[in-house]
């Protein structure tokens, strides 16, 4: 087995972790639920969900990966030996394993994408709808996609920690960041950009109904990757003089704002053509967008080829970082549990999810009849892993961390040995001993339709 690496800088930390906590989410679910849910209203609260509950639980998986510097399974076995809280670390390496084989389907669409709107495809299509049909819909092209993006995903994997994950966060991350804000300004610019604006930065309050709420705390959730396995796993190669609540901070920090520039992007560009609604659900990125493309820069057809392209580019690259952090833990665990080559259980973790993706993907055509529980495949990953594998992980890391681990070992994590001031330690523990599991606790039921 090889010899277990850690991240060589502190940019390189907090880079790799941003890029595992952006993702699809950030481009795609939340402008959905920013529409959905009442604009600037929803994202105040999202804010005040991210630092009440996401900080919190973020700081506690760091904790328990830079304490053991193990692979997440391991780590809850050396820090609660022969105890039913070791369920919780295979739960994080299972539930990792388990969005890849499904996530991977839709990181393809962005591959096609992109090539698509390379091609001037996206811009010049006059039916998006019938074309987005009939490409999810067909039982070759997604498969091949799909296949593109986990072999893209496990070149950057199998070249390990620092040569591999750290090196292509670093190149990335700060692409990613440089897109959105060149995105931004050619949204603003657009005509008509301005009532997307005052839809973004004009709260209505009334809208925020116990479900907005409970909505929001689910989205800061789940798009900063808590209980997958990979915060606890990257944590896991951070050097032992890296500061978890400043790192939690700058990931968080840099988490939100990706999803709040991408509201800045999607819906001054939306409100430009008076047509098109803000809500208009998860076909908002794939079949609403590409008409905007053609429509807000009918005049200038280039402009909305360039502004096609470096979209999906970016959905692409968004996808990818988040696939680099949920392979990783399921790598890690193969490789150092079984003493596996680095090669080989990357190999493992790639093919066992093409080959349970095609699955997936077919959910969308030959196999959309077959239904489990009244779900397609795809829904039904979606559907296990999102609203009881992560809520259910959630609370258990939250319970471990703030009643099962000793607050000395805890403290000793947070300031670095007694080495760093935290006069926020206390709020800190009070936070993931009783509001994040209550929290946590309310989404689970939400998302389980109890409220409804």
């Amino acid at each position: 087995m090889e010899k277990r690496a850690n991240f060589t800088s502190k940019l390189g930390i907090v880079l790799a972790s941003a890029g595992s906590a952006v993702g699809l989410g950030n481009v795609w679910r939340f402008p959905t639920e920013v529409g959905a849910n009442g604009g600037a209203a929803f994202i105040l609260m999202y804010i005040a969900c991210v630092v009440l509950l996401g900080l919190p639980l973020m700081v506690s998986e760091f904790v328990i990966g830079r304490h053991t510097h193990k692979n997440t399974a391991d780590a809850y076995r050396q820090l609660a030996p022969k105890s039913g809280w070791v369920f919780q670390g295979y739960l994080g390496v299972f539930t990792s394993w388990f969005i890849l084989c499904y996530y991977s389907v839709v990181s393809g669409w962005t591959l096609k994408y992109l090539l698509a709107s390379l091609s001037g495809e996206v811009t010049s299509t006059p039916d998006s709808a019938a074309c987005f049909v009939s490409f999810t819909s067909s039982p070759w092209a997604p498969l091949v996609f799909m296949v593109l993006v986990l072999l893209m995903c496990h070149w950057v994997i199998r070249r390990g920690v620092q040569e591999g994950i750290e090196r292509y966060s670093k190149l990335m991350m700060p692409l990613l960041l440089l897109i959105i804000a060149v995105l931004v300004v050619c949204s603003f610019s657009m005509p008509g950009s301005r009532e997307g604006l005052r839809f973004l930065l004009r709260p209505d309050f009334s809208k925020l109904t116990s479900s907005v709420v409970l909505s929001a705390m689910g989205q800061a959730f789940f798009s900063l990757s808590i209980a997958m396995g990979c915060l606890c796993t990257y944590a896991s190669y951070f050097t032992d003089d890296a500061r978890l609540m400043k790192t939690a901070g700058s990931v968080a920090l840099i988490d939100t704002t990706v999803a709040v520039m991408s509201g800045f992007i999607i819906f001054p560009a939306v409100f430009s053509v008076a047509d098109v609604a803000p809500d208009a659900g998860p076909g908002l990125v794939f079949i609403t967008l590409p008409n905007v493309f053609q429509i807000a820069f009918g005049g200038v057809p280039w402009l909305g080829w360039l502004f096609a392209v470096m979209f999906y580019l970016l959905l692409l690259l968004a996808a990818l970082t988040s696939m680099m952090s949920i392979h990783e833990p399921v790598t890690a665990f193969l490789l150092e549990r079984f003493r596996l080559q680095r090669r080989t259980a990357a190999s493992i973790v790639t093919l066992s999810c093409m080959a349970v993706g095609v699955l997936c993907s077919l959910s969308f055509g030959p196999l959309k009849d077959v239904t489990l529980l009244g779900m397609t495949f795809f829904d039904l990953f979606d559907f296990v892993s999102a609203k009881l594998f992560l809520p259910l992980g959630g609370i258990i890391i939250a319970l471990f961390v703030g009643w099962k681990l000793p607050r000395a070992l805890v403290q000793d994590e947070v300031t670095n040995r007694g080495t760093l001031h935290s006069p926020l330690f206390p709020v800190y523990l009070f936070l993931v001993r009783w509001v994040a599991p209550a929290a946590i606790g309310l989404i689970f039921l939400n998302e389980l339709g109890l409220f409804r």
